[in-house]
C-alpha cells in the first residue's frame, strides 16, 4: 500500500471517528427530553435514537453531503492533509466541550475545522463565500426557528388541553406521543449530521481523483456514515443530556413533544433543502421556546447564556485548532 493510499484510508477512518464522536456528543439532542420526562430510561432512549439515526438514509437524499463537499472550500484547495487537519480540529473541540458538558455544535465544529485548515493552507480566498455565508446565517436562524416552532406548538398544546381535568391521562397520552416525536427528531438528526461526514468523505475522494465532481455519494459511504453515528449515539453522554433536558428548563411530556416536534420539522426542512444546520442549536432553541411559552422565568437564562457562548466560540476555536494541526503537519512532513 502506498503512502498516499494509506493517508486516504486513514482520513476516511478519522471522518467516521468524527461521525461516531458526533453521535455520542449529540445523542443528548435526540434523547434529552425523552429522558428528562422519564418516558424512557437513558439506555432505552439511546437505543431508540440510534435506530432512527441509522434508517434516516432510507428517507432523505444526500443534498447536505454535497453542500459540505462542494460549497464550503474551493475544490482546488482540498487535499488529504487539509481535510485531515480540519477533522482533527473538529474532534478536539468536540471532546473539549463534551468534557465540559456543553452542548456545542458538532456540525459547526466541522465547518470551522475545515475552514481553519483551508485558510491555513491557502488564505481566506480558499473559502466559498456564498456557501460559508449560508451556513453562518443558519447558525442564527436554526435556533430561532426552533424557538418559534417550540413556542407555537407549546401554546397550541396548552390551549387544547386547558379544559382537561384528568392530568394523569393527559400525561400518559403525551408520553406515548413523545416516543413518536423523539423518533422523528432522531430521524432528522441522522439525516442532517450523518450527511456531513458523507460530505467530508466525498470531498476526500474527489480531491484524490477517486470520484468525479458530479458523481453521487457511493452507497458504502452512506451506510458507513449512518452506522458510525448510530453507534456513537449508543454511547451517548449523560453530561449533556442533563444540561439539555433539565438545566435549561424542566420539561413535562407535553413540552417534550413540542420541543422534539419543533426540532424535527426544522431538520426535515433543512435536510431536504440541502442546508447543513446544527441539531444542537435547533433543539436548544426549541426547548427555550417551550419554556418561554410556560413563563419567561421558567428558562434558566444563565445556563442558556453559557450554551450560547459555546456556540459562538465553536467555529473560531475549531478553526484555530485545525489551522495549528495543519501547520504542524506541514512542518513535520
Amino acid at each position: 500500500m502506498t503512502n498516499a493510499l494509506f493517508a486516504i484510508y486513514f482520513t476516511i477512518a478519522l471522518a467516521l471517528a468524527f461521525d461516531y464522536v458526533n453521535g455520542f456528543h449529540d445523542a443528548a439532542n435526540s434523547i434529552a427530553t425523552v429522558v428528562s420526562t422519564r418516558v424512557l430510561s437513558p439506555r432505552l432512549a439511546v437505543m431508540w435514537a440510534a435506530f432512527f439515526n441509522f434508517v434516516a438514509f432510507l428517507v432523505f437524499g444526500t443534498d447536505v453531503a454535497n453542500a459540505i463537499a462542494k460549497d464550503v472550500v474551493e475544490q482546488n484547495v482540498l487535499s488529504v492533509g487539509m481535510i485531515f487537519a480540519g477533522l482533527l480540529g473538529a474532534i478536539i473541540w468536540n471532546l473539549v466541550t463534551f468534557y465540559m458538558g456543553l452542548p456545542s455544535s458538532s456540525s459547526h465544529a466541522l465547518v470551522g475545522g475545515m475552514a481553519g485548515a483551508a485558510i491555513a493552507k491557502a488564505g481566506f480566498d480558499s473559502l466559498i463565500s456564498e456557501g460559508f455565508r449560508k451556513i453562518t446565517i443558519f447558525i442564527v436562524l436554526s435556533p430561532l426557528i426552533g424557538l418559534a416552532l417550540g413556542f407555537t406548538l407549546m401554546v397550541i398544546i396548552q390551549w387544547s388541553t386547558v379544559k382537561v381535568t384528568n392530568v394523569n391521562l393527559a400525561n400518559r397520552v403525551f408520553r406515548r406521543l413523545q416516543l413518536a416525536s423523539a423518533a422523528a427528531y432522531s430521524l432528522g438528526h441522522g439525516a442532517n449530521d450523518a450527511q456531513k461526514t458523507m460530505g467530508i468523505i466525498l470531498a476526500l475522494l474527489i480531491s484524490a481523483n477517486k470520484l468525479g465532481v458530479n458523481e453521487e455519494v457511493p452507497l458504502w459511504v452512506v451506510l458507513a456514515a449512518h452506522s458510525a453515528i448510530a453507534l456513537g449515539t449508543l454511547s451517548g453522554g449523560w453530561r449533556i443530556v442533563k444540561t439539555m433536558g433539565s438545566k435549561i428548563t424542566r420539561l413535562q411530556p407535553q413540552g417534550g413533544v413540542a420541543a422534539e416536534t419543533a426540532g424535527a420539522l426544522t431538520l426535515f426542512a433543512t435536510s431536504m433543502a440541502g442546508i447543513p444546520v446544527s441539531t444542537t442549536h435547533t433543539i436548544t432553541g426549541a426547548i427555550v421556546g417551550v419554556g418561554s411559552a410556560r413563563r419567561i422565568n421558567a428558562v434558566r437564562w444563565n445556563v442558556a447564556t453559557r450554551v450560547v457562548w459555546a456556540w459562538v466560540l465553536t467555529i473560531p476555536a475549531a478553526g484555530l485548532m485545525a489551522a495549528l494541526t495543519y501547520y504542524i503537519l506541514s512542518w513535520v512532513s
